[in-house]
């Protein structure tokens, strides 16, 4: 099984975008995508506002969508491509307690894309992008927490793009000036509030694929991925990605990793 983890700083910057795009160049492989949201007293984690994604009688479901055409994420996922497409909904603290039950879930798929940054915290996978859009101040905890681990990097330009630029990757600023401006950005931001920060080098030196509405794709961003999925799990090292953490393995880890 191969895992792909697609996270982002804030809510509504393009990162069920980024997925679907992912899925869509890659559909051959068989994706089971995942969405999951946390939530607590009431309000969701994915948009926060009250709603009524919350399981009803337990801490934690999975359910799956059937329907491509509703528009939620979870059906934007299957209109890409995605073979299966499932629904975490989750208490708050509780992501823990729900990897067994996602786990089963998983059990017989070929390859996985999930939609978060707090599994990270269960799961070595293949590939952890995180999106970012440097027009927005709020950084989440939980993507401070593990953008640190993140592969590449992935800024959302707002510009808009002609198709062929947007599917070439160019930008209107070059690789170094990308890195130097979420440097200023992000560096500064998010300094204060993360223990020793995130320092304005880390925006610098991390590989950053950008991209625009409303393809959310680019070649080099392609190749980045296609690259990583051929890779086998002993060549991390030698191709400059870090091996797996060396620690007790919780029970995802041991069936997603296997």
């Amino acid at each position: 099984m191969q895992v792909v983890v697609v996270g982002g700083h804030t809510r509504n910057i393009g990162k069920t975008s980024v997925m679907s795009a992912l899925i869509r160049e890659f559909a051959t492989l068989g994706w089971t995508a995942v969405k999951i949201t946390q939530y607590g007293h009431g309000v969701c984690s994915h948009d926060g506002h009250a709603c009524e994604c919350a399981p009803r009688e337990h801490p934690f479901a999975v359910t799956e969508e059937r329907d491509p055409a509703t528009g939620s994420d979870t059906s934007r996922y299957l209109a890409a491509g995605a073979r299966q497409s499932l629904w975490l909904r989750v208490r708050e603290g509780q992501l823990g307690a729900a990897v067994p039950l996602l786990t089963r879930r998983l059990d017989c798929a070929p390859s996985v894309i999930i939609e978060s940054n707090s599994i990270m915290e269960f799961i070595d996978p293949l590939l952890y992008l995180v999106v970012l859009d440097p027009s927005r101040a709020d950084f989440k905890a939980s993507a401070g927490r593990w953008i640190r681990r993140a592969h590449a990097l992935v800024p959302v330009e707002n510009r808009t793009a002609s198709t062929d630029e947007a599917r070439n990757g160019s930008s209107a600023v070059s690789g170094v000036q990308l890195g130097v401006r979420l440097g200023a950005e992000w560096g500064v931001k998010v300094g204060p509030d993360f223990g020793a920060g995130i320092e304005a080098e880390f925006f610098r030196s991390k590989p950053s694929f950008p991209v625009r509405p409303p393809e959310y794709s680019s070649l080099a961003l392609t190749a980045f991925v296609r690259e990583r999925l051929a890779s086998p799990p002993d060549a991390r090292a030698a191709a400059g990605f870090p091996p797996p953490r060396a620690k007790r393995r919780s029970l995802v880890e041991e069936t997603l990793l296997r």
